[in-house]
């Protein structure tokens, strides 16, 4: 077994894209991810990789099309409006299938906002920021060391599947420190990238191009087409999720993911002192949305869903989407980069179920 070390969590974030094979980094700075590229310009020069700062959020994200399109492990990562910047870079990349991983550490908004955490970027990460139908994979880490594991994961997920990945995670999350362990992986199989990697002919008859215009919209409907087919596959074989203290009959089930989540466990344990049952689902994967979980536990509570988050409201859609319609689903949120306390969590579970028991 490795040796755990202390680590901040921007850090430990640089050194599992290294330990994944990343090749290339292209970043700008912004707090409160800043040191991942600091990390970045220290490490990547040591082991014979590429750690380049642009001149712009724009600028970055394009440099990590380009290196993508020639098949090496790129990663950017940068906070909020930096990631804002780069909607149309990330629709390009998605349209043209290279894949890469974006880092989002996210703080206030909108606009400029603060530096303090917050999940305000859900819809933007979700949604699709950009143009376009895409869809990223979006994984939301609440611990250090998940945060290392689900990085290296992502760069798997992205070869896999030839499509950006997003990690995503608070300002908290990149600015604490936690021991983690940099484990040996089974890495999943790869497909080869010979195929389409733009690395010269090499013997080649045809030209390798990589592109995401589509003049002839018979055309451009077959690749939106084609694009929709793999995120289905995606939807199928990528979807990760916890579920917390959810046998039996239960009061109420909470959702949250991220650092919130943390707390959210001890308004659990909290709360099962006062004598109510109430569970945790906490969705990993942001895209695809955990639905299969809410399966499991729609018809055992009797109160419903409480969503549980760092935003003025914005996973609580897809709560109330995978409920639909069954049970009612409550919202509960600090935003600004205001935390919640236990208890206040705690007190919006007892004024939706009546009470201690």
């Amino acid at each position: 077994m490795a040796d755990k070390v202390l680590m901040k969590g921007n850090e430990a974030i640089g050194e599992a894209a290294i330990q994944a094979g990343c090749q290339c980094f292209f970043g700008y700075p912004i707090t409160p991810q800043t040191e991942v590229a600091a990390y970045m310009s220290r490490r990547m020069p040591k082991v014979g990789r590429v750690f380049l700062q642009a001149e712009s959020e724009v600028a970055a994200i394009n440099m990590v099309y380009g290196a993508a399109g020639s098949g090496v492990r790129v990663m950017t990562s940068s906070s909020s409006p930096g990631i804002s910047l780069k909607q149309e870079g990330i629709s390009y990349i998605a349209g043209a299938e290279l894949p890469c991983v974006i880092i989002n550490i996210v703080r206030g908004g909108p606009g400029l906002g603060g530096i303090q955490p917050a999940q305000s970027d859900y819809f933007q990460a979700t949604k699709g920021g950009g143009h376009g139908d895409y869809r990223l994979v979006v994984y939301a880490p609440s611990s250090v060391q998940e945060m290392v594991d689900l990085v290296q994961e992502a760069f798997d997920v992205a070869d896999i599947y030839r499509n950006p990945v997003m990690v995503m995670g608070d300002g908290m999350l990149g600015q604490m420190m936690e021991p983690v362990e940099f484990k040996e992986r089974s890495s999943r199989q790869i497909p080869s990238k010979d195929g389409w990697a733009t690395t010269g002919l090499r013997g080649r008859k045809e030209h390798h191009i990589i592109n995401s215009l589509f003049l002839k919209p018979e055309e451009l409907e077959m690749h939106n087409e084609k694009l929709r087919k793999k995120y289905a596959e995606i939807e199928e074989k990528e979807v990760k999720y916890e579920m917390y203290n959810c046998d039996g009959d239960l009061d109420l089930v909470i959702v949250s993911y991220g650092t919130i989540s943390r707390i959210c466990k001890n308004v659990v344990k909290m709360l099962a002192k006062e004598g109510l049952k109430i569970g945790l689902i906490r969705p990993i994967t942001l895209w695809p949305f955990p639905k299969k979980a809410f399966e499991e536990v729609v018809d055992r509570t009797k109160y419903g869903f409480l969503s549980v988050e760092l935003s003025c409201g914005q996973m609580v859609e897809d709560v109330k989407l995978a409920v639909n319609g069954r049970k009612p689903v409550s919202f509960f949120g600090r935003s600004g980069g205001m935390v919640p306390s236990p208890t206040e969590i705690a007190n919006k579970v007892k004024k939706i179920v009546g009470g201690a028991r």
